[in-house]
């Protein structure tokens, strides 16, 4: 994989619906979900401006779930709400061995004696939600959880300042593709995540009476409302160590040695909402609190001071 100056076009409608020769959510679809696959090593390359990267997978599961996380019968891995024309599928990602390795490229601007970066993390799996429309297969929503035990992280100060160069290096191009997702929402994933009546749209089907059907009061208890990704890890044993001093010419022999930090996280967590806007409801996520009941009130005043001040000029 290499990381893009510009990024690309969306990539359309399910190559599966167009290889069988359908545009609906059908049959063909069903049995690529139903797939249970296996694969004993996996390893992706990233070649970046800046940098090269490689993430290495070992015994590698995925496979179909319901909405519970639990293997089950197919057909319970999939909610489709005939009123919304929007169907729920729920993916699994397992894994007993990671390795992330990242180094420094000979024409990126890092310093040409940066220590590679290594991470190697014990069993995890990633949880995949996805919300679809029937007549196209697009993809309107999706929630991604990234799960991992204990985790033990060793780093060295020239290793954490690469880590830093690398996000750095990265930032452009994420600002780049995030403003190309927020400046297709409005034709592709507005009506389903932002619209003015969203809080209506998500407590009830669309065109249904309050009284809905068990179908779809199923179909919203399971709904991604807005697109989320997440980590969460158990427990982070993160070691900080200074290699500065090793790194001098006779430093080992006059007994000059670093200082060292270590940092214990338990049940660490990370929510990222892209498409989330100022103002609006916090409820449908995932640590939802009544404190963020007054963040909501102090963000929507804002936003309608601004508003007001927008409307003036």
């Amino acid at each position: 994989m290499r990381t893009c100056e510009e990024p690309r076009p969306p990539n359309g409608q399910s190559p599966i619906a167009l290889a069988a020769g359908q545009s609906e959510y059908g049959f063909a679809e069903k049995v690529v979900e139903g797939m249970f696959i296996v694969v004993n090593s996996i390893t992706i390359k990233i070649h970046s401006k800046a940098f090269h990267a490689s993430f290495e997978l070992w015994q590698l599961q995925g496979y179909s779930v319901n909405p519970n996380w639990q293997q089950s019968d197919l057909r319970l891995t999939r909610i489709t709400d005939p009123q919304r024309g929007e169907v729920l599928t729920f993916k699994e990602l397992t894994w007993q061995t990671l390795r992330i390795e990242a180094d420094a490229t000979d024409n990126g601007d890092q310093d040409p004696v940066s220590t590679p970066l290594r991470l190697i993390t014990n069993q995890g799996r990633i949880q995949i939600s996805l919300k679809r429309r029937t007549k196209d297969c697009n993809v309107v929503a999706s929630k991604l959880m990234f799960l991992l035990d204990d985790l033990l992280w060793v780093l060295t100060d020239s290793q954490l300042k690469a880590m830093m160069k690398y996000a750095e290096s990265l930032s452009e191009a994420m600002e780049k593709s995030a403003q190309q997702r927020k400046s297709l929402a409005p034709e592709s994933v507005q009506v389903s995540e932002f619209g003015c009546c969203a809080q209506q749209s998500w407590a009830q089907p669309f065109g249904a009476s309050p009284n809905a059907s068990s179908i779809g009061q199923y179909f919203d208890k399971h709904d991604m409302k807005e697109s989320s990704y997440h980590l969460l890890i158990s427990r982070l044993d993160l070691h900080i160590c200074d290699d500065s001093h090793a790194r001098e010419p006779g430093a080992l022999k006059h007994g000059m040695l670093g200082g060292a930090i270590q940092l214990t996280f338990r049940r660490m967590a990370f929510d990222y909402y892209p498409f989330h806007r100022a103002g609006d409801a916090c409820k449908h996520w995932v640590r939802y609190s009544e404190a963020m009941e007054t963040r909501g009130q102090w963000a929507k005043k804002l936003v309608s001071e601004f508003q007001s001040k927008m409307e003036k000029l």
